[in-house]
């Protein structure tokens, strides 16, 4: 048995999955702890971000993980107020912190996350005046579902016309002839808000580390002590830049984001086919940090590899097992997109359905139970495993306040946990520091080649041999 939390001897009786410790933390300076190894993707400007963000946000306070409060949500919000170009007021976003912060007990953290508009808008100014260090700045590069920045469908035209005004990219353009009149006739849905592509003007890396440098001191120099960076699924010219710039700024988190991954408000074919597959993104993106490790041991160089999250569909235990364990020693925690947001809007669901009076503020979209679900109960302490767990940690006066989606969120935490916890005991591996990629094997030859895990029976295959000449 590795890793063995404080306290615990390698005995049989102490050495059960139950006792394995699944806390994580990252940072530079200042370490940031989550209970479980997981973080959720950006939830930015979407509807669906903001219309089910109680679920999102207070489960994962609750839980004790961290939450990224996506781009542009201070652009979008219509009662955003601005003074000489710069956020003065930002009631959606006060909305999502505030929210978070609510329950938040010292594990996990609330991420703010910043693109180009957001960066104009000063955003970060207004959220270091008002918050200080409760919040985690984040820089975005990219994602792994799209290579163009965020983007979101309105079909209010008079709302597009604002979100053009506020600076965005808005396509097709409302003030266009014949736009308006198609979207009366409904021949034309909905009209897409995009972001700009950051770094455009720069034409080397040399240019874009310099750029990049510059921005991190500033966001110093504003009173952020933890800033980490997303990147997506591009090419590998951009990994390396992004391994190699958020390790020599002393950044606390790198997410690395490959396609197929995303919260599903992409095209599907843009999410799932413009970009670097997960696997071969991060494979090499442990590749790289090996060659940066070594290249500041050679030069006395007193800096660390950034610490990482991989992040692009995963899901399931198993997923975030073997995410850990590819990019191991330097991923410390895994971003998971949609499998996160999906028991916010089941909670949601069953929650109009129980709770009619509450069906508009928690957006359930069922009239009644499906089967699905009433084979396993048909109250909330039926039908949530985590319900008394969820109560007993708030008290039953606070349960009033906690939405449904946060408890089915909590609950397939629980499951996520102890799956993690099986598999790792199983591996012999009592604490995530203790994973490591020989806790791997490849299945195929290519997934080999790839990630320089061995092929199932090569795997330990010089054990066995001088087992065998003993």
């Amino acid at each position: 048995a590795y890793g063995l939390p404080q306290g615990f001897s390698s005995s049989e009786d102490d050495c059960v999955f139950p006792n394995v410790s699944i806390e994580t933390e990252f940072g530079n300076e200042v370490k940031t702890r989550s209970r479980i190894p997981i973080m959720t993707g950006a939830l930015g400007s979407t509807f669906i971000a903001a219309k089910y963000w109680e679920s999102f946000a207070i489960g994962a306070a609750l839980v004790g993980f961290p939450i990224v409060v996506g781009e542009n949500v201070v652009g979008v919000d219509r009662e955003s107020e601005f003074k000489n170009g710069k956020v003065v007021k930002s009631p959606e976003l006060d909305r999502r912190i505030g929210t978070y912060l609510r329950y938040f007990d010292g594990y996990g953290a609330i991420i703010v996350q910043m693109n180009v508009e957001d960066t104009r808008n000063g955003v970060a100014e207004f959220v270091i005046d008002k918050y200080g260090d409760k919040v985690i700045i984040e820089l975005k590069w990219g994602q792994g579902a799209k290579d163009i920045g965020g983007e979101i469908q309105v079909t209010d035209i008079e709302y597009a016309r604002f979100l053009k005004k506020r600076g965005y990219v808005v396509d097709p353009d409302p003030d266009k002839p014949g736009v308006e009149e198609a979207m009366r006739s409904g021949a034309l849905r909905s009209i897409a808000r995009h972001s700009r592509l950051g770094y455009t003007s720069l034409s080397t890396w040399e240019q874009v580390r310099d750029a990049f440098m510059k921005e991190v001191e500033r966001l110093r120099k504003l009173g952020f002590k933890r800033i980490t960076l997303k990147t997506g699924a591009y090419g590998m010219e951009a990994l390396a830049m992004a391994i190699k710039f958020a390790s020599d700024a002393g950044l606390d988190l790198l997410t690395i984001d490959g396609a197929g991954g995303g919260t599903g408000m992409s095209p599907w074919n843009m999410m799932e086919t413009w970009g670097v597959p997960s696997i071969y993104l991060h494979s090499k993106a442990y590749e790289y940090a090996t060659i940066l490790e070594e290249k500041y041991r050679r030069s006395n160089e007193n800096k660390k590899v950034v610490d990482m999250a991989f992040a692009g569909g995963f899901a399931r235990e198993d997923h975030i097992f073997k995410a850990l364990a590819l990019g191991s020693p330097y991923v410390k925690i895994v971003c998971m997109g949609r499998a996160l947001m999906i028991p916010g809007f089941l909670g949601a669901n069953i929650e109009g359905v129980l709770r009619p009076e509450r069906r508009e503020q928690v957006k359930g979209n069922w009239d009644k139970l499906p089967p699905t679900v009433l084979q396993f109960g048909s109250t909330p302490e039926e039908i949530f495993e985590c319900y008394y767990e969820v109560e007993r940690k708030v008290g039953k006066e606070e349960m009033k306040n906690i939405p449904l989606g946060a408890i089915a969120l909590y609950t397939l935490c629980d499951k996520l946990a102890a799956g993690l916890q099986q598999l790792m005991a199983g591996a012999r591996k009592f604490s995530l520091s203790a994973i490591s990629r020989e806790d791997l094997f490849s299945a195929n030859r290519e997934t080999a080649e790839v990630t320089g895990i061995p092929f199932i029976t090569e795997a330990e295959d010089d054990i066995a041999r001088e087992i065998l000449n003993s």
